[in-house]
């Protein structure tokens, strides 16, 4: 039996939260195209035969421009500090940038065993992957090079028998039932959230935050209402939409996915709320403070 804790660190967008979905195969991490997406660190759990492996979704490390990334940053940082492996993610068709050579030098001050995962090889010939691996490789004594795609589920099995090299625990810290540590009362409003941010595109920042309030089971349907976040009233006239056309976007996609967590039918209720008007401000505070989300 081998066990251990895998971080994904990486700057924002190279494919984090995608890859943790695909390896325990359900999506416990939210995805969108914009930078720091994540911001709570998730834990997603791997179980085979002999092996369970606790992967940490991460936010995106990168150079902070305003009080959000810096939180974000401190999240990441403190998820390296207590796993057993660190897998750098980067993206191969973004090629190398600022961002990568930044989480970098940050590594090269930490005692880990770290494995270079190239993601997002998809469409990329053999002679490219090549190349991309010598562009890394002089960086950072890397212990593996891993080129992968996440999207397509490419080589991500030979990233798992790379990991399992570097495992030195035989404790099984969760039940083989079990592929994440996060509620699913977090799982919904996570979902609700990447809704907004896809649909919304720049329009709506990142201080949007989605809490479940309520979950009524009545008959063969989950009943559910999400209270969606904002800091100010030019948000929430965004996120409803001219007739509620938006938020009523936002209600159908996020149900579909919804209802594929809990496997039942589901009747979302959503609504939006400025943070000075709604009711549960104390219990959303100490969940998370709001002010530190703004810059």
């Amino acid at each position: 039996m081998r066990s251990g804790f895998v971080s994904f660190v990486g700057r924002p967008n190279v494919g984090k939260s995608t890859l943790i979905n695909e390896i325990v195969g359900s999506k416990i991490a939210i995805v969108s195209d914009k930078p720091q997406t994540t911001r709570n660190i998730i834990q997603g759990i791997y179980n085979d035969d002999d092996t369970q492996i606790v992967f940490v979704d991460t936010p995106g490390i990168h150079k902070p421009t305003h009080k959000l990334g810096q939180i974000l940053n401190r999240g990441a940082y403190y998820s390296i500090d207590d796993v057993d492996v660190i897998c750098l993610l980067v993206d191969a068709k973004a090629g190398l940038g600022k961002g990568d050579k930044y989480v970098i030098e940050r590594l090269k001050k930490i005692d880990k065993p770290v494995i270079l995962v190239i993601n997002k090889i998809d469409g990329l010939s053999k002679d490219e992957i090549f190349l991309k691996i010598n562009e890394y490789k002089d960086l950072y004594n890397f212990k593996e090079i891993v080129p992968i795609s996440a999207l397509k589920n490419k080589n991500v099995d030979e990233l798992i028998k790379v990991i399992k090299q570097y495992l030195k625990d035989n404790i099984k810290y969760f039940d083989d039932s079990m592929i994440t540590n996060r509620s699913m009362q977090f799982m919904i409003a996570e979902t609700v959230r990447e809704k907004i941010l896809w649909l919304t595109k720049e329009e709506v920042p990142h201080s949007v935050t989605c809490v479940v309030e309520k979950i009524v089971k009545d008959k063969d349907k989950n009943i559910i209402n999400v209270a969606i976040i904002v800091d100010r009233d030019a948000l929430k006239k965004i996120i409803i939409g001219k007739g509620g056309s938006m938020i009523k976007k936002i209600g159908t996609m996020a149900r579909k996915d919804i209802e594929k967590i809990l496997g039942t039918k589901v009747y979302l209720e959503l609504y939006v709320k400025t943070i000075e008007k709604w009711r549960d401000r104390e219990k959303y505070l100490t969940e998370f403070n709001f002010n530190d989300f703004t810059e």
